[in-house]
C-alpha cells in the first residue's frame, strides 16, 4: 500500500508519497489548483497500483480535486482537521508548513482515521451545498421584506391591517407591483383593482374588499414619494426571483434525497429539506463512535461550568460545531412535538417539571439527536421502540438535570 498525502490549499497544493513502511518515495511536491496542476500530480502518482489518496476537510477547496481523483477511480480518505492538528500537538516541535502538513496527513491515513469517499459521498456534498444555500436564499430573502415592510410603512401604513398584518402574500405583491402608493390605490379605476385582487387571492377579495382597500388609500397618512415606490416595485422583482429560486433548489434537493434514500425522512416531522440538511451535514454518522459525540458537533451539548464548591445552578449550550445542523434539529424538535406521541408526552413531563418551552426543547433536541444516531447506524426507519429505548438511555446518561437553552 502507497499513501499519498495532500495539503490543500486556494492556489497552490502539496502532495507526498509514502510506502505503508513508512519509507518517503516521493518528497513533498507543489501542484497548481487548475487542470494542469491535477495532471501533473496524476503524472506522479499514475504507476502506483495500489494507494490511498488523504486531504483535508477544508471546506471548498478540496471539492474539485475529489471529484477530479474520484472520477479516476482513485481511493479518497478524507480527514478531519481535528485529527492532523492532535497529532501536530503531540510533536515537540509544532511547526506547521504544507510540506509537514502532507507527511500528517499519510500518518493519519496509516492510523486508518479517515473516512473513504463513496458515490453516496459525492451526492452528499452535493447536497450540503444546496442545503446550506437554501438556507442563505431564505436570509436574504427575509432581509428584502423586513426592507419592504419598512418602505410601506411610510407609503400606507394602513395596509398590513387591511391584509391582517400579512404583508407577503400573492395579492399584496400584484398590488405593490402596479399601485406602489396609497396615492395609486385611491386614484385607480374600482374595476381593474377589483379583477386584480380577485384574480391573485382566488376570489377571496372581492369588489367590497376593493371599495374598502381604495377608501382606505384616501385616508391614508401615507407619503408620496416617488422613489420609495420605484424601491418597492424593485424589491417585489427581487422577492419573486428569491420564490422562484427557492423553488428551484427544492427540486434539487428531492431529487437527490431520493437518490440516497435515507432513513431520515421516516421520522415525524422531517421532511426533505430538514432531512436534507441533517444528513449532508452529518455526512458519515460512523465519524462519530456515540451520540454524545454527534450532540457535540451540533453545538446542543451543555457547558459545565463548576469550580471548587460552585456548581452553576444552569447551563447554556456550546453552540460550537455546525450550525446548520444545529438549526435543522431545533426546526424538527419543534415540529416532532406535534406529529409523535412518544416526543409530545416527553415535552409535556418537561414542562410540568417547570421548565420553560424552551429548556423543554433542548430536551427534545437531546433525545432526537440519539434517535437520528440510532437510526442512521442501524440503518433502520423510525419506530415507536426506538424513540422509547433511546429515551431510556438519555435518563441513564444524566444523574441530574440540566437546562439547555436553544438559541438558533
Amino acid at each position: 500500500m502507497v499513501y499519498i498525502g495532500i495539503d490543500i490549499a486556494k492556489f497552490k497544493h502539496f502532495a507526498s508519497v509514502v510506502s505503508s513502511d513508512g519509507e518517503v518515495i516521493i518528497k513533498p511536491f507543489p501542484f497548481e489548483n487548475s487542470r494542469q496542476g491535477f495532471m501533473k500530480l496524476i503524472e506522479e502518482i499514475e504507476n502506483f497500483q495500489d494507494c490511498l489518496i488523504g486531504l483535508e476537510s477544508t471546506g471548498h477547496y478540496a471539492e474539485n480535486l475529489i471529484y477530479f481523483l474520484y472520477q479516476r477511480g482513485y481511493q479518497i480518505g478524507v480527514i478531519n482537521p481535528i485529527q492532523t492538528d492532535a497529532l501536530r500537538d503531540s510533536n515537540i516541535r509544532k511547526t506547521k508548513t504544507d510540506k509537514i502538513d502532507t507527511k500528517l496527513i499519510v500518518q493519519c491515513l496509516m492510523l486508518k482515521k479517515y473516512s473513504l469517499v463513496n458515490s453516496q459521498d459525492i451526492n452528499i456534498i452535493k447536497l450540503r451545498r444546496l442545503s446550506r444555500f437554501r438556507l442563505e436564499t431564505i436570509q436574504q430573502q427575509t432581509r428584502i421584506k423586513t426592507q419592504l415592510t419598512a418602505c410601506l410603512d411610510i407609503v400606507f401604513p394602513e395596509l398590513s391591517s387591511f391584509f391582517k398584518g400579512n404583508l407577503h402574500l400573492k395579492v399584496s405583491y400584484a398590488l405593490l407591483e402596479k399601485y406602489s402608493s396609497a396615492k395609486a390605490i385611491a386614484h385607480c379605476r374600482i374595476d381593474g383593482l377589483t379583477n386584480l385582487l380577485y384574480d391573485n387571492s382566488r376570489g377571496h377579495y372581492n369588489q367590497d374588499k376593493a371599495l374598502q382597500l381604495k377608501e382606505l388609500a384616501k385616508q391614508s397618512i401615507g407619503l408620496d414619494n416617488p422613489a420609495i415606490e420605484l424601491q418597492i416595485q424593485c424589491l417585489i422583482k427581487q422577492l419573486r426571483l428569491y420564490q422562484k429560486q427557492i423553488k428551484d433548489i427544492d427540486l434539487a434537493i428531492m431529487t437527490l434525497m431520493e437518490l440516497l434514500n435515507s432513513p431520515i425522512l421516516t421520522i415525524p416531522g422531517v421532511g426533505y429539506i430538514l432531512g436534507a440538511m441533517i444528513i449532508s451535514e452529518i455526512c458519515d454518522i460512523k465519524r462519530f463512535s456515540n451520540p454524545s459525540k454527534l450532540l457535540a458537533f451540533a453545538g446542543l451539548d451543555p457547558v459545565v461550568k463548576q469550580s471548587g464548591d460552585f456548581q452553576a445552578s444552569s447551563m447554556k449550550i456550546s453552540k460550537r460545531g455546525s450550525t446548520y445542523l444545529r438549526y435543522a434539529i431545533y426546526r424538527v424538535a419543534f415540529l416532532i412535538i406535534y406529529n409523535n406521541e412518544t416526543f409530545h408526552n416527553y415535552y409535556i413531563s418537561k414542562r410540568a417539571q417547570g421548565k420553560t418551552h424552551r429548556v423543554a426543547l433542548g430536551h427534545i433536541c437531546n433525545k432526537l439527536v440519539r434517535v437520528i444516531f440510532k437510526i442512521l447506524t442501524d440503518e433502520t426507519p423510525f419506530k415507536v421502540h426506538i424513540c422509547n429505548i433511546c429515551c431510556l438511555q438519555l435518563l441513564k446518561c444524566h444523574t441530574s438535570e440540566y437546562l439547555i437553552y436553544v438559541n438558533t
